[in-house]
């Protein structure tokens, strides 16, 4: 057994979100998956986005959120979990008054690096020059 606490993971920040890399493609001898802890502050969104080859799972740990994948939106609250099939467009919100966290887990396998040099998550709003809304 291979174990990562929390604690240890390299934390990526975008913008006010922050992912803690759990396991990143190829780590801890894993071929076929990805996992990442995801914070998501109030009012904080990811950018709309999609994964071509991989399918993704997120699953609420604390927290509400807003899921929108391929045109459809659901709220998710903690024990929640949601598959998004590859190709689909979607984004996770949180709409609630305090932090969400989630796990996000990516099947094949999708680098983080790769994920960020597609995509970075952002904030509705988001002023960078003032980090505020």
């Amino acid at each position: 057994m291979l174990v990562r606490r929390l604690s240890d993971a390299a934390v990526r920040d975008f913008h006010r979100l922050s992912s803690h890399i759990l396991m990143d493609a190829g780590e801890l001898g894993s071929r076929h998956m990805t996992v990442t802890w995801i914070e998501v502050p109030p009012g904080a969104e990811q950018e709309l986005h999609s994964h071509e080859e991989a399918e993704q799972v997120y699953v609420v740990v604390s927290g509400a959120a807003r899921l929108s994948a391929a045109g459809d939106g659901e709220d998710l609250g903690p024990g929640d979990l949601a598959l998004i099939p590859p190709a689909s467009d979607h984004l996770v919100a949180n709409r609630g008054d305090e932090l969400l966290a989630l796990v996000s887990v990516q099947s094949p396998a999708v680098s983080v690096e790769e994920t960020i040099g597609r995509q970075s998550a952002a904030t509705v709003g988001y002023d960078e020059d003032a980090d505020q809304y």
